[in-house]
């Protein structure tokens, strides 16, 4: 292997921003923002929009959006 051509892998927090999840894994992903984890150390953190805490595939849940326009219109438009 070639030296000094691999980014670092190493441990990072991310945080689910939508959900205030947060879970320590290893990436090579870079940033300048910390946190201090349960155990007392620092950690890289990782903000991200959606983890398996917020995804509604994952939790079951439907997220709403805002389709009552969409479903009016469409409604009004294939109405007999």
């Amino acid at each position: 292997m070639k030296k000094d051509i691999h980014p670092e892998y190493r441990e990072v927090v991310f945080l689910d921003t939508s959900s205030e999840y947060k879970f320590l894994t290893r990436s090579t992903m870079s940033t300048n923002e910390t946190i201090e984890w349960e155990d007392g150390k620092t950690y890289p953190l990782i903000k991200i929009e959606v983890s398996s805490a917020s995804h509604p595939f994952y939790t079951g849940k439907k997220m709403l959006l805002d389709t009552a326009g969409r479903v009016e219109k469409f409604n009004r438009r294939y109405k007999k």
